[in-house]
């Protein structure tokens, strides 16, 4: 059973994601908070697996609350929502330690499926979405990935698949792209994580970006 906590000032979105998550057979809605600073008390109280997470809400937002959480433990995934796909808080957010984001007006089945993609340890990363944010915002004032690692530590293929998870393909796409099995490419990914000492592919995408793999506006 998924355990998700829902955090939105609004009663009424709340009550809506409720609805949709009680209906699912393997979820279960173990909270609700109405900001930021209460979402933060809420899931290092209840270690829910998920917290459904406003970016913007008032007092504490979203990203500060998301940045109190992944301190606090490294188990519990984020997954932010945001009315607007290029909302300059989603950027911070990833920063912050978030697993991915969701636009609210996402479909109820799309909506289940990112909780369990982030649940199981992967991240949401909607390509297009995901490339148009980063590509505003890399370089321009947000607060940098700090890795432990550079590029060097990377094998060739490593840094070939670093920069196809960059540009939003899946593994089945780079394993296409690359001529590899789908397998090889999940190692390749595993240790490509490991040896950045990256979180999961959101913050591979960013660190892709930062570190000048990937240019924005490259194809």
């Amino acid at each position: 059973m998924i355990r998700v906590l829902l955090a939105d000032d609004q009663a009424l979105v709340r009550t809506g994601f409720r609805m949709i998550l009680e209906n699912a057979p393997d979820m279960q809605v173990v909270g609700e908070a109405g900001d930021g600073a209460q979402a933060a008390e809420l899931a290092l109280e209840l270690q829910p697996d998920v917290v459904l997470m406003d970016v913007r809400m008032p007092e504490v937002d979203g990203v500060e609350a998301t940045r109190r959480i992944c301190v606090g433990t490294s188990r519990i995934r984020v997954l932010m929502l945001t009315t607007f796909d290029l909302d300059e808080y989603v950027y911070a957010a990833l920063h912050a330690g978030a697993s991915g984001f969701l636009l609210k007006d996402t479909l109820a089945p799309d909506l289940l499926s990112a909780i369990r993609v982030v649940a199981r340890g992967d991240a949401v990363v909607a390509p297009s979405v995901t490339r148009r944010l980063l590509e505003r915002y890399v370089g321009i004032g947000a607060a940098p990935v700090t890795p432990t690692a550079d590029l060097d530590v990377l094998t060739e293929r490593e840094r070939e698949v670093l920069s196809l998870i960059a540009r939003g393909l899946s593994n089945t796409e780079i394993a296409d792209s690359l001529f590899l099995s789908e397998g090889t490419v999940k190692t390749h990914v595993s240790r490509v994580l490991a040896k950045l000492a990256l979180r999961d592919r959101v913050q591979a995408v960013v660190f892709a970006y930062e570190s000048g793999l990937v240019r924005t506006g490259a194809t």
